[in-house]
This record gives structure tokens, C-alpha cells and sequence, in this order.
């Protein structure tokens, strides 16, 4: 456990920037402590623990970034990204914000040159940026548009994925983090996140990544793999259900939707068959038989999962998880130099500098056989107790 100052991770979309003085000691901190851990416990160490919602929270607050921002995300992976862009330290991120992310398959291919992987993995590593991104938008349906994805990578092929999504209506971001533990390859990813951060926790959302929905999953291929006309007519049906026009007892053998199930959709904008109609004419073409394919063909988005998901539960009995997967409770973090924004005092540029130096000589002799200085920072966290 990360010992410091008590805090939830609210993510808060914050306007602003951080000043260039304080990024490039952001940066040398930064590099400093990729450098010591790459040193002391080796590059796929790093790459697993950043997959951990608490452990990454923890390093970005160590730099100086701030305890509750949605930047706290975008900028510990944009520095991330510029303190490892050589492949030095064995470790690299592709991807990043906005139309950033839209280059991850291109990032891959430079990565996979620079760190050494084969041609396979970086197909592999495409295909999980691909599927994790999907999973965000479109198995998972919270309310949250992503808009900031990222892969970390490295030289062994170990990886993890970061996004974010923000809610603009309520002002606030979600950050997601699906990690190689958990993710097997070849395998239907089932409950692939290591955490779903965020202040907010949904009364209900649509979370085809659960294993509860499992069954849920296989209905909905099921169906997408029928004849387009008779899905839309099901559809119809469906929705006329969910507004509450016609009772339930024609469908399902008389079971009625959860009181869950009718507040996840009834308040939704129902899915336009004449919209998705292409959609699915192009499914019914290619008979994907897992959810992972079907969300890998083009066109498939939310809205035509959303339609699958009503149908499958509304006229078929099979109810997905409708269970928010983010966690909100208090987490302890870790400052060291303060914050950009002031809390819990003003970032201490001095005092980052003085660290990043500590690090740094550490480092540079272990690299020549002198590990002693590095094993001495090592023992430091024998210190370290909770705060009472």
C-alpha cells in the first residue's frame, strides 16, 4: 500500500496546463524513476504496475501532478511517452490524446523495430489496442466517450492499456486499465480490466465485458448472425417493449425485465434500425462467432451492441450485467513535491530536482557494478508506515 495523503480519484475535467518549467521537472523526475526501477526490477516490472489504477495514481502524484485531475492521466503518459520515445529503458507507449490515438497502429510498428518484437506480436498488440478500445465504447457502456488511449509496452511483449473517457454533462473523466495478466491470447476477453476509476458510479450501465453477462454475450452473436430483416423486426419489438407500448408476455415465455434492465433503457434514445441496417447486412455477411469479432467489424459500434443487448434481453431472457464496474472508494496516494494546482502545497521544484539527482547518481552506478547507493533507497521503504 501507498503510503501518503488520503484521497478519492474524482478526475475532474480540468481546463489549464502545465507550466513548461514545471513539465521539464516533471520529466527529469520522471526519467529518473523509470530509470531506477528499469535498473532495479527491469522494464516488464514497471509495464505491469502501471496497470494498477492505484499504483499509476500514486507515480503521477510523485512528479507533482495533480491528486484529482483528469489531466493526471494525459500528462504521466505524455511524459511517459517523451522519457522512453528512444527505447533506452526497454519500454515504450504508443498512442496518447485525441487524434493521438488514432496513430497507435504506426506507434506499434516503430515500437515493435526499436524494442526488437516479432512481426506477430505487433499484430497481436494491434489487435488488443483495437479490442480494448471496443471494450471501452462499446461492451462497456457508461456514459463516458473515450478520447485518450494508450499502450505501454515492453521489450518482452508484456503490455497494458490506458484510457479515459469524460462525461461533459457532469464534468468528469473515467480512466480504464486492461493489463496482459488478464487478457489471454486467443481467448474471449472476459472482466479484462485490472481498474475502472472514477468518482461517479452509474445506478446502471450495459458491461458485456462481466462474466454475469456471459450468456448475454452469446445471445447477442447469436442474433447478429440471423437475417437482417428478422433482427429488425425483433428490434421493433424490443423497443416497443422498453417504452413500455406492449407488455412482455409475448417474449421470453412471460418473463418480465428487471426493474435494472428498464432503468438502463428506457431513459436511452432507442438504436435506429434504419441506421443500423447496413450494419447489420455487413454482419450477416461475415457470421462473426464471438463478441470479439463482431465488434471488430467495421460499423459496429454502440449503438448496434446496444440493440443486440436489448433484443437478447428483452425477447430472449438473457440479461447482461448492468452493474457499474468503477470503483470509488477512498485510495491512499503519494506526494512528494507537492501539486501543480497547489494540494496539498505547491509543487516544489527544488526538491524534484534534488530527487531526480539522488535517482540518477543511483543509477548511473549501478550501471558500472556499484549497487550500493541503490540498494540503500531500496531499504528506505522499510520507513514507510500508514498515516495514523
Amino acid at each position: 500500500m501507498v503510503t501518503g495523503y488520503w484521497g478519492v480519484a474524482e478526475l475532474p475535467l480540468h481546463d489549464g496546463h502545465v507550466p513548461r518549467w514545471m513539465a521539464e521537472r516533471m520529466k527529469r523526475l520522471l526519467r529518473a524513476i523509470v530509470a531506477f526501477i528499469v535498473e532495479d526490477r527491469g522494464p516488464g516490472w514497471l509495464v505491469e504496475r502501471l496497470a494498477d489504477p492505484l499504483w499509476f495514481q500514486a507515480l503521477n502524484n510523485v512528479i507533482g501532478m495533480d491528486w484529482d485531475s483528469s489531466g493526471s492521466t494525459t500528462v504521466l503518459t505524455g511524459l511517459l511517452r517523451q522519457v522512453t520515445e528512444t527505447g533506452e529503458f526497454g519500454l515504450m507507449v504508443a498512442g496518447g490524446k485525441g487524434r493521438r490515438a488514432l496513430e497507435t497502429p504506426s506507434d506499434l510498428e516503430v515500437i515493435g523495430e526499436k524494442l526488437g518484437l516479432s512481426s506477430s506480436r505487433v499484430e497481436y498488440l494491434k489487435r488488443v489496442s483495437r479490442l480494448a478500445a471496443a471494450a471501452d465504447s462499446s461492451l462497456l457502456q457508461d456514459g463516458f466517450q473515450l478520447y485518450h488511449h494508450t499502450v505501454i509496452v515492453a521489450e518482452d511483449g508484456s503490455w497494458t492499456i490506458v484510457q479515459q473517457g469524460m462525461s461533459l454533462e457532469e464534468r468528469v473523466a473515467r480512466r480504464y486499465h486492461v493489463s496482459h495478466r488478464v487478457v489471454h491470447e486467443g481467448v474471449e476477453t472476459l472482466e479484462p480490466h485490472t481498474g475502472v476509476v472514477s468518482r461517479l458510479r452509474r445506478s446502471a450501465v450495459l458491461d458485456l465485458t462481466s462474466r454475469a453477462s456471459l450468456e448475454a454475450r452469446r445471445v447477442i452473436v447469436d442474433v447478429a448472425r440471423e437475417k437482417p430483416e428478422r433482427v429488425l423486426r425483433l428490434l421493433r419489438e424490443a423497443i416497443a417493449v422498453a417504452r413500455g407500448v406492449v407488455p412482455l408476455t409475448s417474449f421470453s415465455g412471460g418473463k418480465r425485465p428487471s426493474q435494472t434492465v428498464i432503468r438502463y433503457y428506457r431513459p436511452l434514445k432507442p438504436p435506429d434500425p434504419r441506421r443500423i441496417e447496413p450494419v447489420l447486412r455487413r454482419v450477416y455477411e461475415l457470421q462473426p462467432d464471438t463478441i470479439e469479432a463482431l465488434v471488430s467489424i467495421r460499423g459496429v459500434g454502440p449503438a448496434t451492441i446496444r440493440a443486440l443487448a436489448l433484443i437478447a434481453e428483452l425477447v430472449y431472457g438473457s440479461e447482461a450485467s448492468h452493474e457499474d464496474p468503477a470503483v470509488t472508494d477512498p485510495l491512499r496516494y503519494a506526494f512528494a513535491v507537492g501539486g501543480k494546482d497547489g494540494y496539498p502545497y505547491p509543487f516544489d521544484a527544488k526538491t524534484a530536482e534534488e530527487a531526480a539527482a539522488v535517482l540518477e547518481e543511483a543509477v548511473a552506478k549501478a550501471r558500472i557494478g556499484d549497487r550500493e547507493k541503490l540498494e540503500a533507497i531500496r531499504k528506505l521503504r522499510r520507513l514507510l508506515r500508514p498515516p495514523v
